[in-house]
């Protein structure tokens, strides 16, 4: 009944309009006024645009929607087609009122224009376009029309002033910087001496002469610039791992598989302290370079903390799972730092005596770490990668990936040249800055023993930082120096920017 009401009052607001505007083409005397049929369109065009323009786009339902001639095909979008000339007329009836093909207004829009449309517009328009028109190569669901879509990189729009360009958004990928150039590391030296393989070197502060450890049972001290022996000292009953000299004081300290930590006097040569403590073999050591506190890791999974005068255990550092390999100490926080078997590394707090920070990245063992002389970083060493953290929270920085082998040591200079030693026999060295490998050695063992027996288990430089020296299964110390003859030219470096792969694991 509303419906009917609604169509009455329009019909009459129709007929009363056209009556008017009737009235307005018919002079006093009756006659109507002569007008061309184009001014007469124009007129009536804007008559109809101002005063019923809002129900021109009403939608249209199919009972109101009636034509004269035979039945037309649909088109794409599942609307009939009018032809514009067939020789008759053609009403169209919108909300109940009849307009004829002179004053309609628009038709329905062509597939090829509502294409060229919604380029134009916005995108929500665009994406209000497609599901009114969608294309031939494009299977939409009649139920996901209201769906959103995901945007893809081939339809994003990029609008610059009055153009619109599509263009792929595609994040560069980080590349390696070229590397410093470093000179290439020869060897000049072999020293031999030990009767087992030579499992720990140290240099002491003063850079006039360095001591070795053996798995013969012996400490010896050598004259860096001749590399002759001057003194060898007896006192552990197993395989000596670790040694390393004090700066603060004339003493020596080392560590062995007898599970013994001793102090030796180098003015008496002489022990004159032992640590007691560790249940199984101790495998390295390092000393404070503040305070004086001696810092030992063991294969009974913990680190011990020592008073170096009172000898009393200030702290164990408990945590691992299983045999600690390597400790580092440093005056900044963390102060001390360790690798273990676990393959976990963990950063210690020295006062409390517990973990600040477990880096659990490593898949195999961390059997070295190594300390930056310079940066706040430091660097590990496993069969799976080398891998370079920031303090203080162990923020992981790159990985340098090539050195496939058991990694035993790592030692890094001031210029950034970080060396790796494995249990292979070979030698990796890399710019610790870009992670680049430019050097890779392999020494031939001494002759006389076996091809097996190529490892190496420690490597140091002096504290000129000119001779790399490294401690090897052949049961001897080999030397190394820069080449004095080399150049950018005759090494040049083979670099490209190659993608970094930045991974965690």
């Amino acid at each position: 009944m509303v419906e009917e009401v609604q169509k009455h009052s329009v019909h009459t607001l129709v007929f009363r309009s056209l009556k008017r505007t009737h009235d307005m083409f018919v002079a006093d005397n009756g006659k109507p006024v002569p007008l061309d049929e184009e001014s007469h369109k124009r007129k009536m065009a804007i008559k109809l645009r101002n005063e019923y323009g809002p129900v021109l786009h009403m939608p249209t339902s199919k009972e109101n929607l009636k034509e004269k001639g035979p039945q037309n095909a649909t088109d794409s979008y599942g609307h009939k087609q009018y032809p514009a000339n067939q020789g008759q007329e053609v009403e169209y009836f919108v909300a109940g009122v009849a307009l004829t093909a002179d004053t309609k207004i628009q038709r329905m829009p062509s597939e090829s224009a509502a294409q060229s449309l919604a380029v134009a517009l916005p995108s929500q328009a665009k994406a209000d376009a497609n599901r009114t028109a969608p294309s031939g190569s494009e299977y939409r669901h009649p139920g996901a029309a209201d769906r959103p879509q995901p945007t893809t990189m081939n339809s994003i729009v990029m609008e610059t002033g009055n153009t619109k360009n599509s263009a792929l958004i595609a994040k560069k990928a980080p590349t390696m910087p070229k590397p410093q150039w470093h000179p290439p590391w020869k060897l000049y030296r072999v020293i031999s001496g030990h009767l087992g393989w030579v499992r720990c070197i140290a240099v002491e502060p003063g850079n006039q002469w360095f001591v070795t450890g053996s798995a013969d049972r012996t400490i010896k001290i050598w004259d860096l610039a001749s590399g002759k022996l001057k003194l060898s000292l007896t006192g552990h009953i197993s395989t000596v791992r670790g040694v390393i000299v004090s700066t603060r004081s004339p003493y020596l300290f080392s560590c062995g598989e007898d599970k013994q930590v001793k102090c030796w006097d180098l003015e008496y040569n002489k022990v004159i302290r032992h640590y007691h403590g560790h249940l199984s073999a101790v495998y390295g050591l390092d000393l404070h370079p503040t305070i004086d506190v001696l810092v030992t890791c063991s294969r009974d999974s913990t680190a011990r903390i020592w008073d170096v005068r009172t000898k009393a255990s200030v702290h164990t550092l408990s945590g691992h799972t299983n045999a600690v390999a390597t400790v580092r100490c440093q005056a900044a926080e963390p102060q001390i730092i360790t690798g273990s078997h676990d393959t976990t590394i963990r950063l210690w707090d020295l006062v409390a005596g517990k973990t600040r920070v477990t880096l659990t990245n490593h898949k195999k063992s961390v059997r070295a770490v190594v300390l930056h002389p310079r940066h706040y970083t430091f660097a590990s060493g496993s069969p799976d990668n080398i891998k370079q953290w920031k303090f203080p929270d162990g923020s992981f920085i790159q990985n340098l990936s090539g050195h496939n082998a058991i990694i035993n040591t790592l030692t890094v200079n001031s210029d950034g040249v970080l060396v790796s030693g494995a249990d292979n026999g070979t030698m990796h060295l890399w710019d610790w800055r870009t992670g680049y490998n430019f050097q890779r050695v392999h020494a031939a063992v001494q002759p006389g023993s076996l091809d097996s027996e190529s490892g190496i288990f420690a490597c140091a430089f002096d504290q000129s930082e000119s001779r790399l020296l490294t401690a090897e299964a052949d049961k001897t110390i080999k030397v190394y120096r820069e080449d004095d003859t080399a150049t950018e030219e005759t090494h040049p470096v083979s670099w490209k920017p190659e993608i970094i792969k930045r991974k965690r694991f």
